[in-house]
């Protein structure tokens, strides 16, 4: 259980799909009901298959590339604290790739479920190479099982608030979705700091 809830905070805090939510509403306000929860869905959906595409290959390509898990962590832990910046200084979406020509070219296109909203919005290197260090610290069967539901609970959990993103919007407002965000950056950058030290205590086996 400790697992689960340590893997599911780390991700939510990471992929904080309540930062996503303004992005989200601007990219689908011409939408009706119907199809906004149909990109909400899809748009979980991609982030569930990515992350766990992520969790278990991850480790395979590295060793192709000749990259050690250490040096992912470190490269990890700056992308991650990077988001977490992003969200203290209230630029996490131009540090997530999601410039406003970016914004612009998605509403010209049906389907931004997969890019700009789980691409690089919510699934991005930091989560990925968060969830590729997991699958090396936790070998065991049932421990990468644990992982995968956190995966798919973080999924259920992102569908709802992207499904309700209206909803949320007007009962927090900006301010509130703002202060929200950076309690989550602050936490985002803790997490980066916490990986990169970790890693640095290891690589020079202090």
């Amino acid at each position: 259980m400790d697992l689960f809830i340590i893997t599911f905070t780390a991700l939510f805090s990471v992929i904080n799909p309540l930062g996503s939510v303004p992005v989200f509403l601007a990219l689908t306000q011409d939408d009706t009901k119907t199809s906004k929860n149909k990109t909400a869905l899809w748009a979980s959906i991609n982030v569930c298959i990515i992350l766990i595409v992520s969790f278990l290959i991850g480790k395979y390509i590295l060793a192709f590339l000749g990259i050690s898990i250490d040096v992912l962590r470190i490269a990890g832990g700056i992308i991650i604290c990077t988001s977490g910046f992003g969200l203290l200084s209230g630029t996490f979406s131009k540090r997530r790739g999601v410039s406003k020509k970016v914004t612009t070219d998605a509403q010209q296109r049906s389907d931004i479920a997969l890019t700009p909203l789980a691409i690089p919005m919510m699934a991005g290197p930091g989560s990925m190479s968060l969830l590729i260090a997991m699958y090396q610290d936790y070998p065991e069967l049932n421990d990468k099982i644990i992982i995968i539901g956190a995966v798919l609970a973080l999924t259920v959990v992102t569908f709802l608030i992207l499904r309700s993103a209206s909803y949320i919007s007007k009962l927090l407002g900006a301010s509130g979705i703002v202060a929200i965000s950076r309690i989550i950056g602050f936490l985002v950058l803790a997490i980066g700091i916490q990986y990169i030290v970790n890693s640095l205590l290891i690589i020079f086996k202090i």
